[in-house]
């Protein structure tokens, strides 16, 4: 119970992804409904998607908000701010590469991406979508990928290592990179 009032103080950020008129073919002719797809999450670390279907509008988008809410997951940021490491998912046709990128770069994304990433709270990522262009499969493609991420702290605890010796390696390489130019 507790846990429910807790969920209900944080705000949430909803993007509406796509809103799609949908018809039911009946006896008399045709019904038609709406189908809409939302994207919420925290800001923080949290995201999830929905869809919902109605007769109207803001009932679709009121049945995909609940729906979204209810299948939110955890995405471990580096910084607050950027993707660990970068990332290849596919869902369907659609193909999403996401890549980390260096404070100051800001979202690179097309429409549903952009919204997954808003929602997520990241700043700095540049992202391609090939293949598709449906909202669907690219936001269930771009949540695919963001799942597969880890942390290094995941990653040092299931190899039974340091956080240091997994890390390390990355400000290694970045002091090389910096010696090398000069």
């Amino acid at each position: 119970m507790a846990r429910n009032a807790a969920e209900r103080d944080v705000e949430y950020i909803e993007k509406l992804v796509s809103i799609k008129r949908v018809a039911k073919v009946v006896k008399g002719g045709r019904r038609f409904g709406f189908s809409a797809l939302v994207v919420v999450g925290d800001g923080k670390g949290r995201v999830g998607f929905g869809t919902g279907k109605a007769r109207e509008v803001p009932e679709a988008v009121k049945k995909a908000t609940e729906s979204a809410k209810k299948s939110m997951i955890r995405i471990p940021l580096r910084e607050g701010r950027t993707l660990h490491h970068d990332v290849t998912s596919i869902f369907g046709a659609g193909h999403v590469h996401m890549r980390a990128a260096p404070v100051g770069t800001g979202i690179i994304a097309g429409g549903p991406m952009r919204a997954v990433f808003e929602a997520l709270g990241i700043q700095d990522v540049v992202s391609k979508s090939l293949g598709t262009s449906s909202p669907h499969n690219m936001v269930r493609a771009t949540i695919t990928g963001l799942q597969r991420i880890h942390s290094p702290r995941q990653i040092a605890a299931k190899r039974g290592k340091r956080v240091g010796e997994i890390v390390g390696r990355r400000d290694r390489d970045a002091a090389l990179g910096d010696q090398g130019d000069e």
